[in-house]
């Protein structure tokens, strides 16, 4: 039987974080990436609820129709991770075991909320971490670019400064700058989405990959290859895989679009991490 649909909620307020949940089973938690909206993660795909899975997904703050900061708040991880503590609270309950997951920012909130809530989790899905500690002053400059760009000249002019200052191999760029517009497209308060993009960056989940070292939940990290996703490097990915205690690594082969790019792909990569024993005996 094909999964029913999906129904909103709202955590907050103060700000309302809005979000949706559908399927049955043990929950899957999703956070998305800086600028992306809540289908931006498994990309509407449902292969996770026909494997039996509840899946939750939700806006981050400031992004897609979840509320801008309050006043006297910010977009830091800190924050992120606030809120993504009432959503687990509101949505999977104060002691039920569940999955986490994310991509790139979405990745960072999440290890944030394991490294306070270890023993809640029953696995980690990390797509595209790309955070190794303080940014570099290059790497703030190029997101306070992003951010002047859409404030001075919106979408438009975000895409074009992503196009000029990121270096996409010319196979993907049609690609990157299609879902790049659609996924701006999707969010009610542009403004509230540049403060994140001068903000975030400047924030710290933890201090560097080496306080993963004692993180003892199974993690599945999802890396991708640099040519087309140079954002998120397969480098990164690699050294998280490589830290965290009982991580499995994978990647898409060569020549072809990034996992995080294809939904049916990820989620049922995600289902069958979710089906090992290592996982099950934590549920």
């Amino acid at each position: 039987m094909p999964p029913g649909p999906a129904t909103g909620f709202v955590a907050g307020p103060d700000p309302a974080i809005r979000g949706e949940a559908s399927g049955e089973g043990t929950p899957i938690v999703l956070c998305h990436g800086l600028t992306a909206t809540r289908s931006s993660v498994i990309h509407n795909s449902r292969a996770l609820e026909r494997a039996g899975h509840r899946v939750v997904i939700y806006d981050a703050r400031g992004h897609g129709e979840s509320d801008p900061a309050p006043g006297g708040e910010g977009y830091g991880y800190p924050e992120l991770v606030d809120d993504l503590e009432r959503v687990v609270t509101e949505e999977v309950g104060p002691r039920r075991h569940f999955l986490l997951g994310g991509h790139s920012m979405g990745a960072h909130t999440a290890l944030g909320y394991a490294l306070r809530h270890s023993r809640r989790l029953a696995g980690l899905i990390l797509i595209g971490p790309s955070y190794e500690g303080p940014a570099s002053a290059a790497s703030l400059a190029y997101w306070d670019g992003l951010a002047t760009a859409l404030e001075a000249g919106g979408i438009d002019a975000f895409v074009a400064y992503t196009e000029r200052v990121q270096p996409t191999d010319a196979r993907w760029r049609d690609s990157v700058r299609r879902f790049t517009r659609e996924r701006l497209q999707r969010h009610r308060h542009l403004g509230a989405v540049v403060a994140a993009l001068r903000e975030v960056p400047r924030s710290r989940p933890f201090g560097t990959v080496n306080d993963l070292r004692d993180l003892e939940v199974p993690a599945l990290v999802v890396a991708s290859h640099d040519a087309a996703d140079p954002g998120h490097p397969y480098a990164t990915a690699a050294a998280y895989a490589w830290r965290l205690p009982r991580a499995e690594l994978i990647v898409e082969p060569e020549g072809q679009s990034p996992l995080a790019w294809q939904g049916g792909r990820l989620s049922r990569a995600i289902a069958g991490f979710a089906a090992e024993p290592a996982v099950a005996e934590r549920l």
